[in-house]
């Protein structure tokens, strides 16, 4: 049997379920985006709003960006299916809730969460222990990175169809990858069937980021060392499009923290935005 630690959601998956909630609960509306069951899939503490990570000034543009993130891929998923696309993966899932959140779409989809065995082991009787259960649209595929599980074989296994063209979201995960393994997963999604999309967010070196969250930032890249799981890889927007044009990703492009600001916390009155020139997506098409 797999021990307590092995089988838990990672810390970094916990901590975007819990400012996803504490988006809600501390900022006015209207909300970016709404994720109370994250929240319970979690279970935290009962003063998990106490933790240092948790404190809603200091925290409050990392939730921005957390927020933005996840609210323009799901509009991504959700122009994308209304153009016919039925396929939805994704890369480092952690507690994502959308199958749970937007069940009239995802029922139109097969949605594949690409995870490590243990903490998706622990999801899944989670879902079932709160009553959601595990519907038909929902593939669960166990890839253990370190071991070098090739994570396209587990996504055909689980009845991925590698003829039709897909969603694939990776936010989040990037930094913790090596340059040689961030190409290899855009090299992965250029061979995907035409008309299949990704939407990957990237850390920008931390000295470009904006100073007033740079030492937020720091701490982060010391906590994520600590906890060994080290930051390994930072790209600025050129770079980044460069590497995806490099891995024939041809049809490529940058959208920044400032555009997500635009589109997602204009007209707000308490300053409520993501930090520029911190974590930012690239958006690119096969």
């Amino acid at each position: 049997m797999a021990d307590e630690e092995s089988m838990a959601p990672d810390g970094t998956a916990v901590r975007v379920a819990l400012w996803r909630a504490l988006h809600v609960e501390a900022d006015p509306p209207p909300h970016v985006f709404e994720d109370g069951i994250g929240l319970v899939l979690a279970a935290p503490d009962a003063d998990w709003r106490r933790r240092p990570d948790m404190d809603p000034g200091f925290t409050r543009p990392f939730r921005a960006s957390i927020v933005a993130r996840a609210r323009f891929i799901e509009d991504l998923v959700e122009e994308q299916a209304g153009r016919g696309i039925d396929q939805y993966v994704i890369l480092g899932a952690g507690l994502d809730t959308f199958v749970q959140r937007r069940p009239g779409i995802a029922s139109r989809l097969r949605v594949f969460e690409i995870d490590r065995p243990g903490p998706q082991s622990w999801k899944r009787r989670r879902l079932i222990e709160l009553g959601f259960g595990v519907p038909p649209c929902l593939r669960f595929v166990p890839v253990d990175f370190e071991a070098g599980d090739d994570w396209r074989q587990g996504l055909a296994a689980a009845g991925f169809d590698a003829g039709r063209p897909a969603v694939v979201a990776c936010a989040g995960v990037s930094m913790y990858l090596t340059r040689e393994a961030v190409a290899a997963l855009l090299r992965a999604v250029a061979a995907f069937a035409p008309g299949s999309t990704l939407a990957l967010t990237f850390l920008l070196p931390l000295d470009l980021a904006d100073p007033a969250v740079r030492p937020g930032l720091r701490r982060a890249e010391q906590g994520a060392r600590a906890s060994g799981t080290p930051f390994l890889s930072f790209f600025t927007p050129t770079e980044m499009l460069a590497l995806a044009r490099e891995t024939g990703l041809g049809d490529a492009r940058h959208v920044s923290a400032a555009a997500l600001a635009r589109r997602y916390f204009a007209g707000r009155t308490d300053g409520l935005c993501p930090p520029e020139n911190a974590e930012e997506l690239l958006v690119a098409s096969r």
